[in-house]
């Protein structure tokens, strides 16, 4: 069944809310689904996002203003918005629209023009809106808005829409595809509440004892706009990049957790030293590398990223939640995913920096020992990034699994392919992807859309090899390549088995006593004398290529036996 998910739609949350909310209506539900020609005609160019939170009623009030440009001939436009908002007035370029001419069919507002918009015409668009937002039922997993108390019982609100989307709080087009250029923020909360949130903070102001904290925000990433509410404190410090730049690290963290956050900040200028040395220049240092306290785990909010981990460290001695979770200000809010199908572009990336950075801070044995105790987690069931349309909701489907193979499995392709083509075109490919060219500067790069094929095609372009085979059987089949081995006397014969039309031809290395060989495998098939029949042998001595291991798949189905048996709360 877990296969057939995708196609049908089916999620947790068409199930009953555990909340005890209404469940989600199908299109704010959905998050990246193909937009239609109205909504991929609409270019967003500004946007002013007023937003009152009030703590006691778990409610908010918003207006958003639009400036929207045509690419074609328009009678409408739309916007996506949770119908458990009420839409109290709209207005088209500051002139009130009669309520007759707007609808929210279904999580889809739909705004007819009484004139027609042409190609290249610009028209600006208020939305008034209220309401009680989703509460998050699993934040940040199963997505809207936290709202708990600090120890002392001051409020402490958060935001997390991924899987579901911006429209959770806010008109928007939920599409990666559909970003604003120039989001202005301004968020009224109970004073004295603190507000963090993406870009630059331009102002505070306090009125009738209500505190408006107004931001800005440059290309912000849709499900990276969000809410961190409570009574921060503010630690920061600048950090003096390698690229001759320098910006700030701040840290909005709770009362009486000083000490934790400014161990915190040290841990992000050795991240930001790793990402800039491995990847390139981080992707917002005209705005900030920000991030605040949650009470959720946490989250790749752009430039303000979202922590609840307790200031716990892995055994590595790293903080492992903030640096998977910084990683996405290069692999989620840079470097975008095209469409859902392609979100391990963002979590396979963003995991695989993890064993890098052990590599990079601790030597090989860390790297290795991180990369084995991430290959168990592997399902496998499913196609990694299918050609066909996947819904968001995939995302918690546990059945097929692909919600965890977006991370692990997409880390152990990338680690097998950077083992086949060496370090040198893997992390100039790498670059290449994230910002559009091999040689970024700071403010001279965009951000970028990708898909699987774009990161077949910029590999392709560094190494000069097709990597068809290597992609097909890795991204769009569901079952690991296996290798079988044949031992004839003092001959040993491999062969790749594989779903995939091509021929899986990845060469493989034989450790024979105290040497290794690497085995060509050309057509899928290899051959390498040992030397003797009884000589002692090791395939993939290193674990340099992720393929099917009959040990892990045997423990894995003893693991799910064993859980059936005595239920969930034995793990």
């Amino acid at each position: 069944m877990g296969g057939l998910i995708w196609s049908l739609g089916l999620s947790p949350s068409a199930m009953a809310d555990e909340t005890g909310q209404s469940p989600l209506a199908k299109h704010t539900e959905e998050s990246g689904a193909s937009l239609d020609t109205t909504q991929q005609a609409m270019a967003l160019p500004y946007l002013a996002l007023s937003l009152s939170v009030d703590p006691k009623s778990k409610s908010i009030a918003g207006i958003a203003r639009y400036t929207i440009r045509s690419d074609r001939q328009l009678t409408h436009v739309e916007f996506d918005l949770d119908p458990r908002f009420e839409v109290s007035a709209i207005e088209l370029n500051d002139i009130a629209l009669a309520p007759d001419l707007w609808g929210n069919d279904n999580g889809l507002l739909t705004i007819k023009l009484p004139h027609v918009l042409d190609a290249g015409d610009t028209a600006k668009v208020s939305i008034a809106y209220s309401g009680k937002p989703r509460i998050a039922p699993k934040a940040p997993w199963d997505g809207g808005f936290v709202w708990s108390e600090t120890q002392d019982g001051s409020p402490w609100i958060a935001t997390a829409v991924q899987t579901n989307g911006c429209d959770l709080f806010w008109p928007c087009i939920d599409h990666p595809t559909k970003r604003v250029e120039w989001l202005d923020f301004a968020v009224s909360v109970p004073a004295p509440l603190v507000v963090a949130a993406n870009g630059t903070l331009q102002q505070v102001t306090e009125k009738d004892g209500w505190n408006t904290y107004r931001w800005q925000a440059h290309w912000p990433q849709s499900y990276g706009v969000s809410l961190q509410i409570g009574p921060y404190k503010l630690a920061e410090k600048t950090y003096r990049s390698r690229f001759g730049n320098s910006f700030p690290i701040k840290f909005w963290y709770l009362p009486g957790h000083k000490k934790g956050a400014e161990k915190l900040l040290g841990q992000m200028h050795d991240f930001l030293d790793f990402f800039e040395k491995t990847v390139g220049p981080y992707p917002f240092s005209d705005e900030k590398a920000g991030l605040a306290e949650t009470p959720h785990l946490g989250m790749e909010h752009q430039t303000i990223n979202a922590y609840g981990n307790g200031f716990r460290l892995a055994p590595e001695g790293y903080d492992w939640l903030m640096h998977h979770e910084f990683s996405h200000e290069w692999f989620a809010n840079q470097l975008t995913d095209r469409t859902v199908a392609d979100m391990w572009l963002h979590e396979g990336y963003g995991t695989y920096m993890q064993p890098l950075y052990l590599r990079w801070s601790k030597g090989e044995t860390a790297y290795r020992a991180a990369l084995w105790d991430s290959r168990k987690k592997i399902i496998s069931r499913v196609p990694l990034a299918p050609k066909s349309a996947i819904s968001s909701a995939y995302y918690n489907d546990e059945e097929a699994g692909w919600g965890g193979d977006i991370y692990y499995k997409g880390a152990w392709i990338l680690h097998s392919l950077r083992e086949y083509i060496g370090d040198e075109a893997f992390f100039a490919g790498t670059t290449k992807l994230v910002y559009g060219t091999s040689d970024p500067k700071p403010g001279q790069f965009r951000w970028q859309l990708a898909d699987t094929e774009d990161f077949q095609h910029v590999m392709e372009e560094v190494t000069g090899l097709d990597l068809s085979w290597f992609v097909d059987a890795y991204f769009r089949h569901a079952a690991l390549p296996e290798l079988i081995s044949e031992q004839d006397g003092q001959i040993l014969r491999l062969r790749w088995k594989s779903g995939a039309k091509q021929p899986f031809i990845l060469p493989v290395e034989v450790q024979i006593g105290n040497r290794i060989e690497q085995v060509t495998m050309t057509g899928g098939k290899g051959r390498i004398d040992l030397g003797s029949p009884d000589a002692h042998y090791i395939i993939d001595p290193n674990t340099k290529i992720l393929r099917f291991d009959p040990d892990i798949a045997a423990w894995q189905k003893q693991e799910g036996a064993e859980r059936a048996r005595t239920g969930p709360e034995s793990d």
